[in-house]
């Protein structure tokens, strides 16, 4: 991507003890990602460490922003990942609530905004120059979240909800829009039913529905007209499991 517009590529994490697929994702996006962005427990499932898998990405050349999620740990937890974090050398994590957990219960010992609170606390005792994200939808967005260094803004399918939305916002740190290519039509309608906010729109559905590589190119055009705006600092681009073909198609047209 261009030097001011960063493209910032989620990649899915192992759920088993074994970091191959992480690493060969990570190859095949190096080409076209500013960034890697490393879940922490995908969608309530338990996965490898966002901060081991992090570290992971460090050691390959390539910079990582490591997940934390408030709902899988209380506070002294927290601050063990914050240690281990420093220890490691990494320099930039997300902070989010954290979906519904498969099994167990949702910790209530910690919340973003506590999140946010104690790693200020911790970076500045430490000494350690930690860049903080947190999550945000397309409606109003709570004052704390400002104290935040980058908002990371929920996945949209329409760049004008995202022009409109934008130019309610003062926000001094960066903003990335959230673009997320759609692996299948069975998953957009499971996504909707369970996540109405993330709703896939209708004539995405059936694009994808007609021809599965369909949503490689409109994520694509979509990153884009985000790009072309120029009111957004890069985007958050979630490939799921079409990360092969949404590399090859970002290096087709020349986004680096």
């Amino acid at each position: 991507m261009g030097d001011s517009f960063e493209l910032i590529c989620e990649i899915e994490p192992a759920t088993r003890p074994d970091l191959v697929k992480v690493r060969h994702q990570v190859g095949v996006l190096a080409p076209v990602a500013s960034r890697f962005l490393i879940p922490d427990n995908h969608i309530g499932r338990a996965t490898v460490s966002s901060i081991a898998v992090a570290r992971e990405v460090d050691l390959m050349g390539e910079r990582a922003i490591a997940c934390v999620n408030a709902r899988d740990r209380n506070i002294l937890g927290f601050r063990r990942d914050l240690l281990t974090a420093a220890a490691y050398g990494l320099t930039e994590m997300l902070f989010v609530y954290g979906d519904r957990p498969e099994t167990g219960r949702r910790s209530d010992d910690l919340t973003v905004r506590k999140m946010i609170d104690l790693a200020r606390e911790f970076s500045a005792e430490q000494d350690w120059p930690l860049r903080i994200g947190v999550s945000c939808g397309l409606g109003d967005v709570q004052p704390w979240k400002h104290d935040a260094d980058a908002w990371y803004v929920q996945v949209s399918y329409s760049v004008d909800q995202l022009i409109a939305w934008r130019q309610g916002i003062d926000f001094d740190g960066a903003i990335y829009a959230g673009v997320m290519v759609i692996p299948s039509a069975s998953m957009a309608r499971k996504l909707s039913a369970d996540v109405p906010q993330l709703a896939v729109p209708a004539h995405v559905i059936d694009m994808v529905d007609r021809d599965s590589n369909a949503s490689v190119d409109f994520a694509v055009e979509l990153t884009d007209s985000i790009q072309a705006t120029e009111q957004f600092d890069g985007v958050h681009l979630v490939p799921v499991s079409k990360y092969r073909e949404i590399a090859a198609a970002l290096l087709d047209v020349g986004k680096l």
